[in-house]
């Protein structure tokens, strides 16, 4: 079976990898960090081997989701479905959580929890990480560039919130073509990421790997958006 991240990161990574995919803004912390297809392709296997390897996320698995639009919520979701699991939005009942600070109480209805501290210099959370918890800051540097499953992952396996792989794909690229994206574009976002086939998820990253262009994310977006657009040579910008 062909996942959302073969179908969508792939044909990026075999045409130009060197190509920026993710520039990442956070207008509160002054943190700018650009990722091209390479070094993007290289975290998303990272993940997934510290999912599979130390979390047992596996085809069928559930994880949710707890994370805001950023380029390691990003990796964690191409990891997700390099694995064959299903991302989702609740964590009651879901055999992993992915959670930032600001949610990991929430995460712990899950049976096991994934934190993550979104620091742009690698520090883990440290005291405020529950007990049994995975610290994905640390945990995940060890792991490999390169990611195989060890099994073949079955078709109409559920992806995002109940939708299979096939399903996500064709909607990030029929929203592509109705955005009227092309290789070419260097979109910029603040949209938030809800999990769900409609909305900034679709329009502020899936559709962008669908096109093949790159994508400018602003998180806590302040200040002069316009300069940005000009200084970042961005062609299209996606409402919030």
């Amino acid at each position: 079976m062909t996942t959302v991240t073969d179908a969508l990161l792939a044909p990026l990574l075999a045409g130009d990898p060197a190509k920026p995919l993710i520039t990442f803004y956070d207008d509160a912390t002054g943190e700018r960090i650009e990722l091209s297809g390479a070094t993007f392709g290289n975290w998303v296997a990272k993940t997934a081997n510290l999912l599979r390897d130390e979390c047992d996320v596996e085809a069928g698995t559930t994880v949710a989701v707890l994370l805001p639009a950023h380029w390691q919520a990003a990796a964690a979701l191409c990891a997700i479905w390099s694995c064959g699991a299903e991302a989702v939005a609740d964590p009651a009942g879901a055999e992993v959580a992915l959670a930032d600070a600001e949610h990991l109480e929430a995460a712990a209805g899950a049976g096991l929890v994934v934190g993550f501290s979104l620091d742009a210099f690698g520090q883990g959370l440290g005291d405020v990480l529950p007990r049994d918890a995975v610290d994905y800051a640390t945990e995940v540097r060890v792991h490999g560039d390169h990611f195989d499953p060890l099994a073949p992952i079955p078709d109409h396996a559920p992806a995002l919130v109940g939708a299979d792989a096939g399903t996500v794909v064709a909607t990030a690229r029929a929203r592509a073509a109705e955005l009227g994206l092309g290789a070419d574009d260097r979109v910029l976002s603040t949209a938030a990421w809800p999990l769900a086939l409609t909305g900034g998820l679709v329009d502020g990253f899936l559709a962008v790997l669908a096109a093949g262009a790159s994508l400018v994310h602003v998180r806590h977006p302040a200040g002069d958006q316009e300069r940005r657009a000009g200084t970042e040579k961005v062609t299209r910008v996606l409402a919030a």
